[in-house]
């Protein structure tokens, strides 16, 4: 249970902060031995992930209902990611992806990014400025959140910030692409569940959607306070800390 407990709060927090959840999921795994990390177990916590995001922007999934343009947008800009990850998982290259010493260069290069991106004067608004163009730009730059490291919420930060979206709009769009990609990826793992007869849903599962919802929603709400006031530099310290400890021990 304690296993679960920490796989809950690492998912919940590096899921929409720009420091990569898989990375953390991987190296906590690795570093603790933990046995727990199984597809349904990983099932669970994207599913919390999920419900959170989707209860914190109700009122805005409700207005996509009647806003066809930016739902369109999403999808759109969504598209690329799912189509690439369905490619990697069926040509079986996914997992040699997940190896600590790309976590560790992808984690530095894509902190340097992130800070360049920051740098940025930014005044563009989801309301007046995202249009197809950007959604279909930060769409095709989404795809190199498939390499662990990267960072999902990073990479389509970054890219928000160099097309000069302020940044609470540039979280906005992250946590809005999470939507599609975090349902899709949960309906996957639950097809493939489904199709090895290997699901079993236990206490240990409800607990881990319960924790990874409760800081999944936390973290979404922070973080979005958090970047009306700050820069994302404390976030680039912490990846660029977290890369040099991985890469001395990785070439030591």
């Amino acid at each position: 249970m304690i296993e679960i407990f920490l796989l809950s709060i690492v998912q919940g927090i590096t899921e929409f902060i720009p420091i990569s959840s898989s990375a953390h999921l991987i190296l906590l795994s690795n570093l603790l031995n933990f046995n727990s990390e199984n597809l349904t177990i990983d099932l669970s916590l994207h599913f919390g992930s999920f419900a959170a995001i989707v209860f914190y922007f109700k009122k805005d999934i409700f207005n996509f209902l009647g806003n066809q343009k930016l739902f369109f947008l999403i999808i759109v800009s969504s598209l690329p990611t799912l189509f690439f990850g369905f490619l990697l998982i069926k040509l079986d290259f996914i997992d040699n992806l997940r190896n600590i010493k790309i976590i560790g260069w992808t984690t530095l290069i894509f902190g340097l990014i992130l800070y360049l991106s920051d740098t940025n004067s930014t005044k563009n608004k989801i309301s007046s400025n995202f249009n197809l163009k950007s959604a279909l730009i930060i769409g095709l730059i989404q795809i190199l959140a498939l390499v662990p490291g990267v960072s999902r919420s990073g990479i389509t930060i970054s890219t928000a910030r160099f097309l000069k979206f302020e940044r609470s709009e540039a979280a906005k769009i992250s946590f809005w692409l999470s939507i599609p990609t975090l349902g899709t990826v949960g309906a996957y793992n639950m097809q493939t569940l489904i199709l090895t007869n290997n699901i079993t849903i236990t206490i240990d599962s409800y607990f881990a959607i319960i924790m990874s919802f409760i800081f999944s929603l936390l973290t979404v709400k922070y973080f979005i306070k958090y970047l009306k006031k700050f820069s994302l530099l404390l976030f680039v310290i912490y990846r660029i800390i977290l890369s040099l400890i991985i890469l001395i021990y990785v070439y030591s």
